[in-house]
């Protein structure tokens, strides 16, 4: 029996939601740091992070703190939404330390709360690697899963397309050597598009 260098990541990820950092609040204060669900907030891939609010916060800002992808420190500054929207940070977070405030919210006549995006930044593995195959969950909407190198902003080694199909799957083939990533490989989806994928690689 021969020895085999191949390993496997296996990615999924659970639906989005306005609340699942920080849920409903009105009493968030001036200059001051919204309650968290969990503390930290872990999410269960990195994702981007949302604040939405029922009345109009776009006088404000809220300064998000935590890890991003690659488990390094990550800080921004979101303007606040206006009335019943939600704005989404730019960044991808596996951690939430903190959101805060900074100016005073309008509180009166509704909510404000923290949720998670369905735009997904999932780590393959964080080191130079040689994609051998995948094997794909297919949701009911069909959309682009984006394998890039470096980062999520990095450059993109592979694009598939999955269809929508709920629950079935797909085992595409990868050329004979492999696809290779620099520095880590990550795949760039939309949740709504992607049940679940098992990454092989070396």
């Amino acid at each position: 029996m021969s020895s085999s260098d191949i390993q496997s990541t296996f990615i999924e990820a659970a639906a989005a939601g306005t609340q699942t950092v920080s849920a409903n609040a009105t009493d968030v204060a001036n200059n001051a740091a919204m309650t968290l669900t969990a503390s930290p907030y872990v999410t269960d891939q990195p994702r981007k992070i949302t604040i939405t609010a029922a009345s109009n916060q776009s006088g404000i800002s809220f300064t998000i703190v935590g890890l991003d992808e690659t488990a390094a420190a990550a800080t921004e500054t979101l303007t606040g939404p206006t009335a019943g929207a939600t704005v989404t940070s730019t960044k991808y977070y596996s951690s939430v330390t903190s959101i805060t405030a900074v100016g005073n919210p309008q509180t009166a006549g509704g909510n404000i709360s923290a949720g998670t995006s369905a735009s997904i930044a999932a780590p393959i593995f964080r080191g130079d690697l040689r994609m051998r195959g995948m094997y794909v969950v297919n949701t009911a909407t069909a959309g682009t899963v984006n394998f890039v190198q470096g980062s999520p902003a990095g450059t993109s080694r592979l694009k598939f397309n999955t269809v929508a199909a709920a629950n079935s799957t797909e085992y595409p083939d990868i050329p004979e050597d492999g696809v290779v990533f620099r520095n880590g490989g990550y795949i760039v989806f939309d949740q709504t598009k992607l049940s679940s994928i098992t990454v092989f690689y070396a």
